[in-house]
């Protein structure tokens, strides 16, 4: 097996892919209430097009692959698509990340296709604060899905939260009262500039310093041991085992050890989520490239990678994708 390694020595076994760019909730953070600026049908992948596109990356190094969206669970073929990538030689670590609206129906059928693990996007446990946020009155569905999950056996299941001053940056606490109480593994993620509608401010940020003080009122919290590459620093919570994690992807940046790739919805192979440069993998495949091209992509690509993804940079431009558009 090949290794997909970068100029600065970051072994990258990690492949975020997007499988539509469309979501069924309007999370301020993430687009306007009235965004329409899907990506046109034709251009999105088709699923013999994404499990080949995965099979020559599993190839290439890649060991964990974590299904996004948008919201993945949008797409019909969902069961098929985890089924399929799960019968690739040496397949992968397969894990999703979710809004759960629809998971209720689908958990059990995708953990019998191969779903090991999920992430679910729950940023308030008030339902009018869920419809503020979100524009849809959907907090029960998310509910529904979570305890789906967890009678199919998922585990663990962790829960990402964005906290926005002025909305619900009083809930760090509560949050994760809650999720200790019901055996979740919650995750805080400082808002970052991704937002469809180009409302980010630094101004408003709520930091993974404010998120720890915050919790520190109410817990105890120890840092765990090296976090190797993954992107949350965790936190024994008053002694553990139970642990909560700060993804301080503005403030502290964990570039150094990142080992993660992107695909889109649409077929282009990114490097880092602030990128701005692509690798077309769809018109390379639709226009007949062989295996090996496609695999001189992945490397061309992670050759490619630079140091940082620069936000904390004078110079730095945000990219013209939104967060839904690339994939979490």
């Amino acid at each position: 097996m090949n290794t997909l390694i970068d100029t600065y020595g970051r072994v990258h076994r990690n492949l975020r892919v997007s499988l539509t760019d469309r979501c069924n909730l309007r999370c301020t953070y993430c687009m306007p209430h009235d965004f329409a600026a899907w990506l046109p049908s034709e251009h999105q992948l088709t699923t013999d097009e994404l499990v080949r596109v995965i099979e020559i990356a599993v190839s290439e190094g890649i060991n964990e692959v974590r299904l996004t969206g948008g919201e993945p669970l949008l797409r019909p073929d969902i069961v098929e698509i985890v089924s399929r990538i799960k019968a690739i030689t040496n397949a992968p670590i397969l894990t999703m990340t979710t809004n759960a609206l629809t998971l209720e129906k689908v958990a059990q059928p995708l953990v019998d296709a191969g779903l090991t693990r999920i992430n679910i996007s729950l940023d308030t446990l008030d339902r009018d604060r869920f419809k503020l946020m979100t524009h849809r009155d959907r907090i029960d569905d998310v509910f529904a899905g979570i305890k789906a999950a967890q009678a199919a056996g998922i585990n663990p299941i962790k829960i990402n939260a964005v906290l926005l001053k002025g909305v619900n940056a009083d809930e760090a606490p509560a949050l994760l009262e809650w999720a200790l109480a019901n055996n979740l593994a919650l995750r805080f993620i400082e808002q970052m500039p991704l937002d469809a509608g180009g409302i980010w401010e630094r101004s408003a940020l709520v930091t993974a310093d404010d998120i720890y003080a915050d919790l520190s009122t109410r817990y105890q919290l120890t840092p765990c041991d090296d976090r190797g590459s993954s992107p949350a620093e965790e936190f024994f919570v008053n002694g553990g085992p139970a642990t909560v994690g700060i993804i301080g992807s503005v403030t502290r940046p964990f570039c150094g050890a990142c080992d993660r790739l992107r695909l889109t919805s649409d077929g282009q192979l990114r490097s880092c989520l602030f990128s701005l440069e692509e690798m077309d993998l769809r018109t390379a495949m639709r226009n007949g490239a062989s295996d090996e091209d496609i695999a001189a992509r992945f490397r061309k690509t992670v050759a490619g990678k630079l140091p940082g993804h620069g936000i904390n940079d004078p110079k730095f431009i945000q990219p013209q994708r939104p967060m839904s558009a690339i994939g979490g």
